[in-house]
């Protein structure tokens, strides 16, 4: 039997857009069953919303509809308050993949590959071949577009477009999709993710109309988090490759001017410092260097000690705000937040948010599970899958609860009725997947979540302390309670007083309020006052 000969290998080779790659591969976006796709349709929109909220600085108001229409197939509608998009860059932003003004940003935000919209729409045009609608409000217009993907060609394909003129100065930008797919209310669903993201962006107005029931949250406060700055590139955190093509699109004339103007924390006395240790003239036209020089410029930038990359790139929530969230969400009996100082990780800025709510609503939430709830959130936005694939988890699991007064099996979660809320916040955050629901294990970042958890469960630890000595007093009064009478009758006859004035005088001296340290001292010492 005669094998393929090279030259016909040869003839199959071609090229595939990613579009096509992400047609054929859509599990890596997310796209793997009905409840999990249509899901991932509207976080992928709300993300979208969002973002371009907070990068106009406008308190978000999102509306969400879903509603059934078909055998297995849901009409996706999500509104924003935003500040729209020209009407000539909507068929690149929502019709090409891997088109986005984020990527080579270095600054907290929630999308940054420019792929998540895109693959809600390639995966409506998949599933029910219908294009997305979408509407701009800008400049006193209303545009309208119907628009597919041409996925061999990664290209937007316009199917109609209409402006017409309107009265109001309306802004913001609605999409609609027709989408296959299975609607659940619980568990990893629409819903819960709703709500858990309005919990980590409490400034948020989210409307949401479903299949069965909707709902309205309204903002907690009426402040947005600091606005994240855009910040250069850090040294430490560019490999060889790329940093050989700064080399050749950098603008600068000399290495030493390419090296602080093109990365953080180099100043022009640093870029020479490096120049004379990689042995490199410093008035070298960048694109004059060779890759031996090349490399050596870079070993000596790892090499050199430099300060850690400014940290204004982050926009981390108030304590305040996210205390009054979880309160308003779960009544807990106690909640603490902590924000931990910044830190780095590969060169890439993170911080940690991490909060404990304990008590209140949460039994009820648990559904008389045990373990402790787990919420993950990365930039502020929730990760309801993949969970036991996620360094937020590990780091949970390798603290050890027991140290603050709650029972934990090895390696598992705490058994008591907790929250548990962690929040990864990054220029880059390290995603396993493009699906975007689980964050990669690196050391540093495992460290500073179990840090920030161990900081909150001592002060929980304090809390539960000061219940169970509470517990305590209380049922010795009770105690103390129960004996009123016999005590009463005793004082009375020992004093000669009216019996009913000292029963009253020793229930009052009860009811006062809960036993503190050296009550009964100071009960006895108002007995003998009254003797």
């Amino acid at each position: 039997m005669e094998g393929v000969s090279p030259e016909e290998i040869a003839e199959k080779i071609r090229e595939v857009s990613i579009a096509e790659f992400f047609e054929k591969n859509r599990h890596l976006l997310g796209y793997e069953n009905p409840t999990k796709s249509l899901f991932t349709v509207v976080k992928e929109g709300v993300d979208n919303s969002i973002d371009a909220c907070l990068e106009a600085r406008i308190l978000p108001k999102i509306k969400v509809s879903v509603k059934h229409v078909g055998e297995n197939v849901y009409r996706v509608k999500i509104e924003d308050n935003g500040p729209g998009l020209p009407p000539e860059k909507i068929p690149i932003a929502f019709g090409k993949f891997l088109v986005g003004s984020k990527f080579y940003r270095y600054r907290q935000s929630i999308g940054t590959q420019g792929i998540g919209i895109k693959g809600a729409i390639l995966y409506a045009q998949l599933t029910t071949g219908k294009p997305a609608k979408i509407i701009s409000y800008y400049k006193k217009k209303k545009h309208t577009f119907e628009l597919m993907i041409d996925v061999l060609r990664n290209e937007p394909k316009v199917v109609s477009y209409s402006a017409e003129n309107i009265s109001e100065e309306l802004h913001g930008l609605s999409i609609e999709l027709f989408v296959e797919g299975r609607y659940v209310e619980k568990g990893q669903s629409i819903p819960v993710y709703l709500k858990y993201l309005w919990l980590a962006n409490p400034y948020v107005e989210i409307t949401y109309d479903g299949p069965e029931n909707g709902f309205k949250l309204e903002p907690v406060v009426n402040e947005l988090p600091p606005a994240p700055k855009e910040i250069k590139p850090h040294p430490y955190g560019v490999e060889l490759g790329r940093f050989r093509r700064m080399l050749q699109l950098t603008n600068a004339k000399t290495v030493s001017g390419f090296l602080s103007s093109e990365f953080s924390r180099v100043s022009p006395q640093t870029a020479e410092k490096i120049c004379k240790l990689a042995r490199v003239d410093p008035k070298k036209h960048p694109k004059n260097i060779s890759d031996e020089e090349a490399e050596r410029l870079h070993k000596a930038m790892q090499s050199i000690k430099l300060k850690a990359p400014p940290t204004n790139c982050l926009s981390p929530l108030k304590e305040d705000f996210l205390a009054e969230a979880l309160k308003k969400e779960f009544q807990p009996e106690f909640v603490t937040v902590v924000i931990r100082r910044p830190n780095v990780y590969r060169g890439n800025p993170f911080q940690v948010q991490v909060a404990l709510a304990y008590g209140g609503k949460i039994n009820e939430i648990q559904s008389g599970q045990q373990a402790a709830i787990l919420l993950r959130f990365a930039n502020h936005t929730p990760l309801l899958y993949n969970q036991s694939d996620c360094a937020i988890t590990r780091a949970v699991e390798e603290v050890d609860w027991r140290n603050y007064g709650l029972s934990q099996s090895a390696g598992s979660f705490p058994q008591a009725p907790l929250v548990i809320f962690v929040d990864l916040l990054s220029v880059w955050i390290p995603y396993k997947s493009e699906g975007k629901q689980a964050i990669a294990e690196y050391p540093e970042i495992i460290k500073e979540i179990k840090l920030g958890l161990q900081e909150a469960g001592r002060r929980l630890a304090v809390f539960l302390h000061k219940k169970i000595m509470r517990e305590q007093l209380r049922m010795r009064a009770n105690i103390f309670e129960a004996y009123s009478n016999v005590f009463s009758e005793f004082v009375a006859e020992l004093t000669g007083k009216d019996l009913e004035y000292i029963k009253r005088k020793i229930l009052e001296l009860i009811k006062k309020g809960e036993f503190k340290e050296g009550e009964e001292k100071r009960l006895k010492e108002e007995v003998i006052e009254v003797k």
